[in-house]
């Protein structure tokens, strides 16, 4: 008789976001009980309209949240089973996340490669391991290698490469991207899209991606939030939210009219926040 087949505990997600708030200025409450996985190796997209808190949501994991006032005054934040929430940017840097802010948010008076070297300031494994990360992001980034003035002067597509091939050389287990199709042409956010999935697949990194395209973030991610007015509203699988039909009239071209993605018919808020 065949001996029954063991079966695999689940494996735990890369980063945990369990039922936290975040506070401005001990006043200003921003997010209401927010809980959120990433599994390792995969692209998760959070969703929502302007001011839902989808770029706080990213400052809280990235630390950033302390250079604007902000805290993480309830629920934790795990990554790789550790707790980061509040702590050091630097540090968190480190521990291998890293974020793209919105805007791009690169150093406009140096050079591609000078910005290149500044992102991987917290790394201590030498000039050779820097040089070979810095050919492996021409080699994603070709435009890069070519522009040789101030990083001021590229094209907004050319600073979101930058942007992108900065975080890279953090050598980060996670890349935290706000709004990289922000002021781009579709031909553009087309190609940092692919460049997106493609860091995803062969570099088996992994991403958690804020934007406003719910239709080129769907296409690349795994797994999608929907955001709204400091809470998470809807979860789900790409081809569940993707063939939604309220997702479909308000994030996908549908219904221009509805203001709140809380009346929809469809919608099953679970319990989420305290």
């Amino acid at each position: 008789m065949a001996e029954p087949a063991l079966k695999l505990a689940p494996e735990e997600p890369l980063l945990s976001v369990n039922n936290i708030e975040v506070v401005y200025d001990d006043v200003i409450l921003v997010l209401r009980g927010v809980s959120l996985e990433v599994p390792k190796g995969k692209v998760v997209t959070l969703l929502g309209p302007n001011g839902a808190g989808k770029s706080t949501t990213l400052k809280a994991i990235s630390g950033l949240l302390a250079t604007e006032d902000g805290e993480v005054t309830r629920g934790s934040i795990t990554f790789e089973g550790e707790e980061i929430a509040n702590k050091n940017p630097e540090d968190i840097v480190r521990r291998g996340i890293f974020q793209v802010m919105e805007g791009r948010r690169i150093v406009e008076d140096m050079t591609c490669l000078e910005n290149l070297r500044l992102g991987a300031f917290t790394r201590r494994d030498g000039g050779a391991a820097i040089r070979n990360d810095i050919d492996m992001v021409y080699n994603y980034f070709p435009r890069l290698k070519e522009r040789t003035g101030m990083a001021g002067y590229l094209s907004g597509g050319e600073q979101q490469m930058l942007a992108i091939g900065r975080a890279l050389m953090a050598r980060p287990k996670m890349i935290l991207l706000d709004e990289p199709s922000m002021g781009l042409s579709p031909l553009l956010v087309k190609e940092v899209f692919g460049i997106i999935e493609q860091l995803c697949h062969d570099l088996g990194i992994t991403i958690l991606l804020v934007e406003q395209n719910a239709r080129m973030a769907l296409k690349v991610a795994d797994f999608g939030y929907i955001m709204e007015s400091g809470k998470i509203m809807l979860d789900g699988a790409k081809e569940d939210l993707i063939n939604n039909e309220d997702v479909k009239e308000f994030y996908l071209g549908g219904d221009k009219e509805r203001k709140s993605f809380k009346n929809l018919k469809s919608y099953k808020r679970r319990k989420r926040w305290l």
